[in-house]
């Protein structure tokens, strides 16, 4: 008892709330809990920077740096050429560049992807803000950085694996011929609007110098791109800086062909008294440069009118879901196509994207998302981390601190060259040819995706494709294939039904109706033997299923064997079936049914 009671007194005392020093009561320091494994954990998820930065060293510096600028003499051209096509003014385009590479920086997971300006976002912009002031394009890059931001939060990452890929590859074909349509009128110099559908009337209305400018320029990009396809006898070294050089002028040909162009037509401006006589159509004049800092407007007044928030998105229309849609699918498509050595997290894209556009609209910003071909010269420049996003962006900003003055001497058919030869090569007619092959209604979807986005518009042609695409899914849940065999051991023949695949409740009547036509063929003769590994789903439409084929078949004197079923339906059928044989592997089957 002593014993005891001394050590509850020592342990009473330890646990004291209070101890008395020197006659002052002094409360203990209250212990900081550290962060518990999980949290860590979400926290590296999200803010991504922090699964690499302390790995970060001067190789990989070096090679983010390189790739970084490579990427910015890429981006810039093409910012200016995405912003013709949405019909704004060039600074738009890289406004919208450098905050997409900031942000990406610190939330992407995938060094290669680029966020900026792209010809699918132009398009859309285009669509939705023709005729409006730059203000509600700022506001349609907000709303759709909030819905792309929620859908992140929601995890709603695994929406996007429903969108199949004979969908992805028409919807991506039918922009593509939307956006060379829509750059001839530049690229041959037609200045009227309404010209109606006769050839004539365009070849009328064709500038010989616009013209005679985008076709040399879209010749001169396309031999510049063929400079990285050069193949050598030799690998020395010699021939490997030669290579090295070669692939730097290919991909940075779109730099080089503006720059041309538009230095040829400063020089012409500046040598010529009247303006007007120079041969090609020159871009508008920017007045601002370096953006500012700014809320987007949630009022805006145009033309006496004073548009609200609501207002604002009743003249959006559909666009404040269409345009984040097709920016999430763009974007994942992109960084599953670079993806490497580990899962894709779809939901932390949707987040960063997100951010980057609700960040690009404090900046007076378009919509933006990922693009293909600069995420190609990312990996082909050898980028390692996200980092090389600081390099790319900083780039931006010295060409809009710098150059700004200069947009307006860049020729509009060589925008149009620059954007019709990038768009070119995403006309996917490869996958047309495969499905027609493999696959009659994969193929049927992508020729009905292809014509409704030329016809009515890319939204609606991938609204269309996600929603055919799912009836063609529902008919396969409906319908599933299911196997049937009839084997014998020892003597003893039996039927063994084996689906092919996952067995819903959308296809039990169709599993059960299969199984009866199976056992009317065989006039009843064999027992039956259902392998029950399909059925994974527990719900009480497969269990009536279950019931019914059992009681249909001991109707018929059919012994009826279940294979590899789970225990919960397994359970639920002792409680009421007793004359059903339950086996896992074909050794047990077959000596079950030797018996």
């Amino acid at each position: 008892m002593s014993s005891s009671g001394f050590n509850s007194a020592v342990n009473f005392e330890e646990r004291k709330p209070f101890h008395i020093e020197n006659n002052v009561k002094v409360k203990p320091k209250t212990e900081i809990k550290p962060k518990t494994k999980k949290e860590q954990n979400w926290i590296f998820r999200r803010v991504h920077i922090l699964t690499w930065i302390k790995t970060y060293d001067s190789n990989k510096a070096l090679a983010d740096l390189i790739a970084g600028v490579t990427l910015g003499l890429t981006i810039i051209p093409q910012s200016i050429a995405y912003a013709a096509l949405a019909g704004l003014s060039s600074q738009y385009g890289l406004y919208s560049s450098f905050v997409g590479s900031f942000v990406y920086v610190i939330f992407g997971t995938i060094p290669q992807v680029s966020i900026g300006p792209t010809s699918l976002m132009a398009l859309l912009t285009l669509k939705y803000t023709m005729d409006l002031p730059i203000e509600f394009t700022v506001v349609l890059a907000f709303i759709s950085g909030v819905i792309e931001l929620a859908m992140g939060v929601l995890n709603l990452g695994f929406v996007v694996s429903f969108i199949s890929h004979p969908v992805t590859s028409a919807f991506t074909s039918g922009t593509s011929v939307v956006i060379i349509c829509a750059q001839l009128k530049n690229l041959l110099g037609i200045k009227t609007k309404n010209i109606g559908l006769n050839p004539l009337n365009y070849l009328n209305k064709i500038s010989l110098g616009d013209c005679t400018l985008g076709f040399v320029c879209i010749c001169i990009l396309l031999l510049l791109r063929q400079l990285n396809a050069i193949k050598f006898r030799t690998n020395n070294n010699s021939k490997k800086i030669l290579k090295k050089c070669l692939w730097y002028i290919s991909i940075s040909r779109n730099a080089i062909v503006v720059f041309g162009s538009s230095l040829l037509a400063y020089y012409l401006a500046n040598n010529i008294d009247d303006r007007s006589s120079i041969p090609f159509t020159l871009s508008k004049k920017v007045n601002s440069t370096m953006p500012t800092i700014e809320l987007p407007p949630f009022v805006i007044e145009y033309e006496n009118v004073s548009y609200s928030f609501s207002s604002i998105l009743s003249e959006l229309g559909s666009g404040i879901v269409v345009v984040p849609i097709v920016a999430v699918l763009a974007n994942v498509a992109i960084a599953k196509a670079f993806v490497k050595d580990s899962t894709l997290d779809a939901s932390q894209e949707m987040l960063t994207l997100g951010m980057c556009n609700i960040a690009g609209s404090f900046f007076s910003a378009m919509p933006t998302c990922g693009a293909f071909t600069r995420s190609a010269v990312s990996q082909a420049s050898g980028v390692r981390t996200p980092f090389a996003g600081v390099y790319t962006g900083t780039l931006v900003l010295l060409a809009l601190g710098t150059l700004t003055p200069y947009f307006e001497y860049i020729p509009k058919s060589t925008l149009s060259a620059v954007l019709i030869s990038a768009v070119l090569f995403m006309l996917d007619f490869n996958t047309l040819k495969e499905l027609w092959r493999k696959n009659k209604m994969d193929c049927f979807n992508w020729i009905l995706v292809f014509v409704v986005c030329i016809s009515w518009g890319v939204e609606i042609g991938l609204l269309l494709g996600i929603v055919v695409n799912f009836f063609f899914v529902s008919i396969r849940l409906t319908n599933p294939k299911i196997d049937a065999v009839l084997k014998h051991h020892d003597g003893y023949y039996y039927i063994h039904v084996i689906p092919c695949s996952e067995i819903y409740y959308s296809g039990a009547d169709h599993f059960r109706s299969t199984i009866k036509s199976i056992c009317v063929e065989k006039d009843y003769l064999y027992p039956i033997a259902i392998d029950c590994q399909k059925l994974t789903q527990s719900d009480y439409t497969i269990l009536l299923v279950l019931k019914n084929i059992i009681s249909d078949l001991q109707e018929k004197n059919v012994q009826v064997y279940l294979q590899n079923i789970n225990l919960t339906t397994k359970k639920n059928l002792l409680e009421t079936e007793t004359n059903v044989v339950f086996c896992n592997s074909d050794i047990e089957l077959q000596l079950a049914i030797s018996s």
